[in-house]
Formats: C-alpha cells, structure tokens, sequence
C-alpha cells in the first residue's frame, strides 16, 4: 500500500482511490448495484471509477458517505505542509 511519500501522478492516485473504495465496497458486502443505490450515483459511473479511477468530486463524496466513509473527507488537505522549521516556530507561538 503507498502513503503517497513519493511521488504519484493524477492518474496513480485516482486509481488508489478506487482500489480502496473497491476494497471498502466488498468488505462490506456490497455489490456495484447496491453502492449506485446507496449513493445515489448511477451504476456506470461506479463501474467506470472502479476501472479508471475517474469521478466527480460530488460523486466520489456520495460513495463516500454510502460506505460510511465521509470522516475520511475531513482530513483532505487539513494537513499544513511546513516548509522550514522556522514555520513550525512559529505557528507554536
């Protein structure tokens, strides 16, 4: 499994993305029709990001939520890069 510690293109993460939302999908039991009703996305599209990775934003946070997911969301981007220690100085300050 990759943390992202090196670097990825767009691609490798959207398809990480949906290896994982795949894995989530089938530890829970569910089918691709059952998570298109869930999430109120329709089945091609749940197909297509499974295979490709490609979704809308609106639609990956809706099968996010289906799969109880949605604490996951939060985290994006929360995470302030620091580029000197100088910065973390002074953001204790």
């Amino acid at each position: 499994m990759n943390n992202f510690n090196f670097l990825l293109s767009p691609a490798d993460i959207n398809l990480d993305i949906a290896r994982r939302v795949k894995a989530r999908r089938k530890e829970q039991k569910i089918t691709q029709q059952r998570l298109s009703e869930l999430s109120d996305v329709s089945l091609g599209s749940v197909k297509r990001f499974e295979r490709t990775g490609e979704i809308s934003l609106s639609s990956l946070i809706k099968i996010g939520f289906a799969l109880n997911c949605e604490d996951d969301f939060a985290a994006l981007f929360a995470k302030k890069k620091y580029s000197s220690i100088q910065e973390v100085i002074n953001d204790q300050t």
